[in-house]
């Protein structure tokens, strides 16, 4: 299923919250994006508050319930704002979660007195954005990453296996593997440059292993979504309802240390390497925001593989796809320190995504495997045919194209650096760099929806 367009995304809606009528906002009325924030006015307390993104101001959606606002019948939407993370709320039945959707668009439009009219409630519960502390908005118990780019997949097999980039599963199955869930961090906070053991050449031939600091430190430009309502092990997720299964969407930065990664990776695949650190936005865009954005899934080479059944339904929809636009920006220390803003490294477009967020999931549970509500699951990183839509370090300043016609002809292992506005170079990412996440939807007839940023600084490593 998709959702259907309805009021909630009319174009012509203003909110009585005067910054969410801005067009460059991420936050119009139409977007409305999950996030837990610490309300706690006391040093060493905490007081996480279930809120949602209007402007530049957030609402405290417990406030708003105890005040009877989202109405009577909706006593389990009630008992789920008193949790202090999204996983109650995201479990709750499809309807009663678009319910939820639709009163409180119709509480912050300028049409409506319901909420603005008790200026005291509003004094309450809208607070400022700038300044509040955001927090990871689910209890994540599983992280899964999956490798659902063709472009990525197509350019990292390349360097490693000129003469075949592509194994043979890739086009018959969405591939991941199980990431480390204690290791997600929410947006802004740092990222200590892991330890592992290197190689001092190409191959073993040139050498033991030594242990130290990771010399390739790299990011990745992923969107991640969360469950919502699980299903019951040893039973799977069909593909026609995989999306109801679905919460949201946010940015994710699967942190990556490439040349841990080169040496560890075989036979079984990524492991310290990735494990370190996987940064989220805080805010998560529901589902139900992104229907004027949906489209095709990836137009498919007629050379490759029809997927099995259990997967095809995807590909047959016209909005299998999200048309959401992603780039990657970033900031050195000396940078900083001179006030010289960050600058875009790369753009892509989830659109180019070789599987689609439903196939991913009900993969993932096809041999009964049971999701929970707040499991996170990854695309990969998302790059696209281009170099400038490349969405990693690891392919960004790599001279080879697989795509390019005809093919450029110098080694795999040939790198250009990009160069920064200090004069820096960068093949790699040094301490200091601040790495920048953003995207955003955007059609004619329809408002801007966005989801605001994915930050991180790497730190030196430690002992």
């Amino acid at each position: 299923m998709s959702y259907p367009l309805d009021d909630t995304h009319d174009p012509k809606l203003k909110s009585w919250v005067e910054s969410a009528n801005d067009p460059a906002t991420d936050f119009p009325v139409q977007n409305l994006p999950f996030c837990v924030a610490d309300r706690a006015e006391e040093p060493g307390e905490t007081d996480p508050r279930i809120c949602v993104a209007i402007g530049d101001q957030l609402l405290d959606l417990l406030e708003v319930s105890s005040a009877g606002l989202l109405g009577a019948d909706d006593g389990d939407i009630a008992m789920a704002l008193q949790f202090e993370t999204l996983d109650d709320l995201a479990s709750l039945p499809t309807d009663d979660r678009r319910r939820l959707r639709m009163r409180l668009v119709e509480l912050l439009t300028d049409k409506s007195d319901d909420l603005r009219s008790d200026e005291e409630l509003v004094g309450v519960a809208l607070f400022p954005r700038a300044g509040a502390e955001l927090l990871l908005p689910f209890e994540v118990r599983d992280y899964t990453d999956f490798y659902a780019s063709v472009y990525h997949a197509t350019n990292v097999g390349s360097m490693f296996r000129p003469d075949n980039p592509i194994l043979p599963n890739y086009k018959w199955l969405p591939v991941g593997y199980h990431g480390r869930a204690s290791s997600i961090v929410i947006s802004g906070s740092p990222v200590r440059r892991p330890m592992g053991q290197l190689l001092p050449g190409a191959t073993i031939e040139d050498g033991p292993p030594a242990f130290g600091p990771c010399k390739l430190m790299d990011y990745e430009l992923e969107v991640g979504f969360y469950v919502g309502r699980g299903n019951e092990l040893g039973r799977s997720i069909p593909i026609d309802k995989a999306e109801e299964h679905i919460f949201g969407l946010c940015l994710v930065n699967d942190w990556s240390a490439r040349d841990i990664q080169k040496w560890e990776y075989q036979p079984l695949g990524p492991f310290l390497a990735k494990s370190f650190a996987t940064s989220v936005s805080p805010f998560v865009v529901p589902l139900e925001a992104l229907t004027p954005y949906r489209c095709r899934a990836m137009e498919r080479s007629s050379d490759d593989p029809r997927p099995l059944p259990h997967l095809t339904g995807d590909m047959d929809r016209e909005t299998g796809g999200i048309d959401l636009k992603l780039e990657v920006l970033l900031a050195s220390a000396e940078m900083r320190k001179k006030g010289i803003d960050p600058i875009r490294l790369s753009s892509g477009n989830l659109k180019d995504m070789y599987w689609t967020i439903a196939q991913m999931l009900t993969h993932h549970s096809s041999n009964g495997c049971n999701m929970r509500p707040g499991d996170l699951l990854a695309s990969g990183t998302v790059s696209g045919p281009k170099r400038e839509s490349r969405g990693c370090l690891l392919e960004l300043t790599w001279d080879g194209d697989p795509f390019a016609n005809p093919p450029v002809s110098k080694p795999g292992s040939a790198r250009t650096p990009l160069k920064l506005p200090t004069g820096e170079e960068r093949k790699f990412l040094a301490d200091g760099d601040e790495v920048i996440l953003r995207g955003y939807c955007e059609r004619d007839g329809f408002r801007r929806v966005g989801f605001g940023e994915c930050r991180g600084v790497v730190l030196p490593a430690g002992d």
